[in-house]
């Protein structure tokens, strides 16, 4: 193509670095001199087709390397899920501001829309070039070892279990936390990172690609209270009963909220955390039981992002770009792990991206199926990033007693 005018958008839930593939394709698409203008589409795909397009030329590069640093979507995203029809909407308006190089930074739902834009633009013979470039927290795009955004979030879940074992310790009780992930439980199995000692929590890790049973649960949970008087748990949103049930659909008793969808809503609420909890209570009688949901605070905390997240997320960006101008084929960017811990990129066919969910390796999981493997803490520590705090206890030195003690 002699000539391109550049169209980003942001789709789906926020991360801490999906600025920084913002900025990669930006500052990118700046060293070629071809590139006429850089357009960004407020609130992803929505703005495509309400014409609501920002002219990022215009943005200098200190504030934008500034923005890139800052967690959440820039642009704004949004949780439209396309189907032809919007798609077709979407490529008029790239036509009518002669884009021919549409760039949509997002998860599952995003890769499907940019292969969808990408036949339609192929069958009316119109000169465009779409790229996908990956973004997750739940990291569960086909064909990536990693995807950008997860390991920030993973960080913060490990930090947050750390903090709470702690606290559990101190006040023993049972302690349930709720980790997002609806079919994926990588992000819940990061809380094992937390662990220093033999008896830190999480004591227990329930994640979506194993079926959950609630006398089991129980059942687990009182064993662990019994051996250390106290027990620390990690939950995915996602858990379900043998028939593919939601827990958290199974028991509430009021009914439950479903998004635009039709799923469960899951995220956002304390529901599945409460309802667990009350059947520790009940059934347990275990009187001190706290439970948490950590919902948003998850996808763009501030205070905790990964450098290695932030660097590759980066370079995502970047590579979309140079894929998009070299490659002469649209695709999605994937992250590929090579040595003891590099990582390289290459650009797959849509088809092998679009509308797939992958889901935890067997081998990342313990046949107990309420923790995770060895296999899986090698694969997530790289990725953690530098920095991470450290947890100390004191070293036990007991006094002997004296009044207390047998005569």
């Amino acid at each position: 193509m002699s000539s391109g005018r550049i169209l980003v958008a942001q789709g789906g839930g926020p991360t801490a670095v999906i600025n920084q593939s913002l900025v990669g394709i930006v500052l990118e698409a700046r060293r070629y001199g071809q590139v006429e203008r850089i357009y960004g589409a407020r609130h992803g795909v929505r703005g495509v087709i309400n014409e609501d397009l920002l002219d990022l030329t215009q943005e200098t590069t200190e504030h934008l390397q500034r923005v890139a640093a800052t967690p959440a979507s820039a642009l704004g995203s949004t949780r439209d899920k396309p189907d032809l029809e919007y798609c077709k909407k979407m490529l008029a308006v790239l036509r009518a501001h002669a884009i021919t190089h549409f760039f949509y930074i997002g998860g599952n739902d995003s890769s499907d829309t940019v292969r969808i834009v990408a036949d339609e633009a192929a069958k009316a013979g119109y000169p465009l070039r779409a790229i996908h470039v990956p973004k997750t927290i739940d990291n569960d795009l086909m064909g990536n070892d990693h995807v950008p955004g997860f390991a920030s979030a993973a960080r913060f879940v490990m930090q947050a279990f750390a903090g709470a074992n702690l606290d559990n310790a101190a006040l023993p009780g049972v302690y349930v936390a709720v980790i997002m992930g609806r079919h994926a439980g990588f992000l819940t199995a990061a809380s094992a990172a937390a662990r220093t000692q033999a008896d830190d929590g999480p004591h227990l890790i329930y994640l979506p690609e194993r079926t959950f049973d609630i006398d089991r649960f129980l059942a687990d949970v009182k064993a662990v209270y019994a051996r250390l008087g106290r027990c620390v748990v990690a939950v995915s949103e996602g858990i379900h009963d043998s028939g593919g049930e939601a827990i958290a659909s199974k028991l509430a008793k009021g009914g439950v909220e479903r998004d635009a969808h039709g799923n469960v809503q899951l995220s956002g609420t304390g529901a599945l955390a409460d309802l667990l909890c009350d059947e520790i209570k009940d059934k347990l009688g275990i009187k001190r039981v706290r439970g948490d949901t950590f919902g948003y605070l998850q996808r763009s905390f501030i205070g905790c992002v990964s450098d290695v997240d932030q660097r590759e997320a980066r370079e995502v960006g970047e590579k979309a770009v140079q894929f998009a101008f070299t490659n002469g084929r649209d695709g999605s960017v994937a992250i590929k792990r090579t040595g003891t811990y590099s990582v390289d990129y290459e650009l797959l066919p849509l088809s092998a991206v679009a509308g797939k969910t992958r889901t935890m390796e067997d081998e990342f999981i313990a046949p107990s199926g309420t923790d995770v493997t060895d296999a899986f803490r090698l694969y997530l520590r790289p990725l953690l990033g530098s920095g991470m705090p450290d947890a100390y206890r004191l070293r036990p030195a007991p006094v002997a007693k004296v009044l207390g003690k047998k005569s």
